[in-house]
């Protein structure tokens, strides 16, 4: 049986699973895989205790884990987890949540 690899961000850090973009335009176009860009909105998996400022204190981060996000085109560090795809980014790449 696999161990689970269990991974929590550090500080200000927050991993983040891509949410697929739609393969076909309104018009009904399907876009292939190669001609897609990479999504920039994603959910929140996991998310550090805070940025550190320079008197030792935490701030809590703005996100939370399951929240929806955009974030900058090239925001992150792509890493593979237990076999799936995620990313590692800085909170201050998150651009914003999506309300629900």
């Amino acid at each position: 049986m696999a161990k689970s690899v269990k991974f929590r961000p550090l500080h200000d850090r927050v991993l983040v699973r891509r949410i697929e973009a739609a393969t076909k335009t309104a018009g009904g176009i399907i876009i292939p895989d190669s001609a897609a860009e990479k999504p920039m909105e994603g959910e929140i998996v996991a998310v550090g205790n805070g940025h550190v400022n320079d008197n030792g204190e935490v701030r809590p981060l703005d996100v939370k884990a399951g929240d929806k996000v955009i974030f900058s085109k090239w925001a992150g560090t792509e890493v593979k987890i237990d076999g799936e795809e995620l990313m590692v980014m800085k909170e201050s790449d998150i651009i914003g949540v999506i309300a629900a």
